[in-house]
């Protein structure tokens, strides 16, 4: 059924008590208007301010009550004719006892006729005994057409403000902006799209970032997820060849969101590894990849000693990235989260058991990568084939990858790669990690520093025989990890 069809069939069906939580409540009155061409009712509008008024004819009326609830709820009582009566924000007056009795009659149609009350506010919380008795109908969030309907308004309100000066429009920006707006009712759709326009009078590519970073802000009520501002590109991760194929064979069908038939839009991959190898790196790029905004969920904020309080938690954050779709939800040493014993009361077991079926039924476009340094803390249900689309590991870099690194890493503070032997270097940096590779060349810069000397493959080479990667440190453990990987998951090279 469409949403104007499902509002009809509550008017007609007498429903006493609904409840909408928006914050755009003229959208609500029009399609109260537009419903009422279809079973008629009296319609009110009641607010503070203006108290009780007749909107469903041309004439305007003078309040039929004084603005206080109390005499309000008796005029609804009192009415002869059946009536819709839409409150906007009524509900901070239902704390007294006399005006939860008084709307109680109501709702039972206690020698009053069978009206229809609406509450409408940003956030309605009802006392337990009306909440019983409610029915709370969400209005369906604005489509494309809508979305882009509303943009060309706002071009169009900039070139009336500014002596017919038009908005420079690229198209195909136009559309990606329209696809983020996705998931936001028309007030803060249009508060984005206004600001995007009157900032610099263009509609264009540099536009999308900005707009990510404020859909962020306006969703991430909660704090548990964390914008990332610094991603990184697919081109500074050094090896990772397999994935990067992998990440480029999905990229038009996760943005577009249209899988040709037989195919799912991807929901994730899972990154095992040894630490310092690069995951964290690579969640990054993948947004990049994509093309999307990354956001990282700290699991570790979820948690709260009140029962069901962790859980809620977690379903608000899931559904703030759902809301930011398309995204990279960025999951960061999950096993952590969800390693818990005994004595956490089995929060640990809920909060798998809701973030699995959460992976499973998902619909949006939120692409989940998870990493992981602690194989044997992660519970088999998350390895289960069909959580992630793959799983994969990150192992040590190897001569060619660590030739690479060094590459990077020296372009990264302005040196020159030609000037250093890199292949000597890759030699001798054996069972570093990128990490381990990265320091390596930091602490050498500070002893050359130091000396008032250049950076030298001297100094590369001496820094790197007197440290003690963790491929040493940890032998044994990071054996038995690239071990149990080895035929187990899909290698990143």
């Amino acid at each position: 059924m469409s949403e104007l069809q499902d509002l009809v069939a509550l008017i007609r069906a007498n429903t006493p008590l609904i409840v909408i939580e928006t914050r755009d409540e003229s959208r609500v009155t029009e399609l109260f208007r537009q419903a009422l061409m279809q079973v008629w009712r009296a319609m009110f509008r009641w607010s503070i301010t203006e108290g009780l008024r007749r909107i469903d004819i041309d004439r305007e009326d003078p309040a039929e009550s004084p603005p206080d609830v109390s005499s309000t709820l008796m005029t609804i009582r009192d009415a002869g004719q059946r009536g819709v009566y839409l409150l906007f924000d009524v509900h901070p007056f239902l704390g007294a006892a006399m005006t939860q009795r008084q709307l109680r009659e109501v709702i039972d149609r206690r020698d009053c006729q069978p009206h229809v009350l609406v509450m409408v506010g940003h956030k309605v919380e009802l006392p337990a005994e009306l909440e019983s008795r409610a029915v709370r109908y969400r209005p369906r969030l604005p489509d494309a057409n809508a979305l882009l309907k509303l943009v060309r308004q706002q071009a169009e309100d900039y070139a009336k403000e500014h002596g017919g000066k038009r908005v420079e429009v690229d198209g195909e920006a136009v559309q990606q902006i329209v696809r983020n707006l996705n998931g936001l009712d028309l007030v803060d759709a249009r508060r984005i799209a206004r600001h995007l326009i009157f900032r610099d009078g263009a509609l264009d590519a540099d536009d999308l970032p900005e707009l990510a970073r404020l859909k962020f802000e306006l969703l991430n009520q909660s704090g548990h997820l964390h914008y990332e501002y610094d991603s990184a590109r697919m081109d500074e991760v050094a090896g990772a060849r397999r994935l990067k194929r992998w990440v480029e064979h999905r990229r038009e069908v996760f943005v577009s969101g249209n899988a040709p038939p037989g195919l799912d839009i991807p929901k994730g991959m899972l990154l095992l590894g040894v630490q310092g190898c690069g995951k964290s790196m690579i969640a990054k790029a993948v947004a990049a990849g994509f093309g999307v905004p990354l956001v990282r969920l700290d699991m570790g904020t979820l948690y709260n000693k009140y029962h069901g309080e962790t859980e809620r938690n977690l379903r608000e954050a899931l559904a703030a990235a759902e809301q930011l779709a398309p995204c990279v939800l960025w999951v960061d040493e999950i096993e952590k989260a969800l390693s818990g014993d005994d004595n956490d009361g089995g929060v640990s077991r809920r909060v798998l058991g809701h973030l699995l079926t959460w992976m499973a039924e998902r619909r949006s476009r939120v692409f989940m990568v998870a990493t992981a340094n602690q194989v044997s803390a992660l519970p088999p249900e998350l390895l289960r084939k069909g959580r992630f689309d793959e799983v994969f590991f990150v192992d040590l870099p190897d001569a060619a990858t660590r030739e690479q690194l060094f590459d990077l890493h020296l372009r990264k503070r302005t040196l020159d790669p030609s000037e250093f032997d890199l292949r000597g270097l890759a030699t001798a940096s054996e069972g570093f990690s990128g990490a381990e590779v990265e320091q390596a060349i930091v602490s050498a810069m500070y002893a050359a520093h130091a000396t008032g000397a250049a950076l030298s493959d001297f100094a590369l080479r001496a820094e790197l025989k007197q440290s003690r990667p963790l491929s040493v440190l940890m032998a044994e453990q990071v054996e038995a990890l690239r071990a149990w990987a080895t035929g187990r998951t899909v290698p990143t090279d």
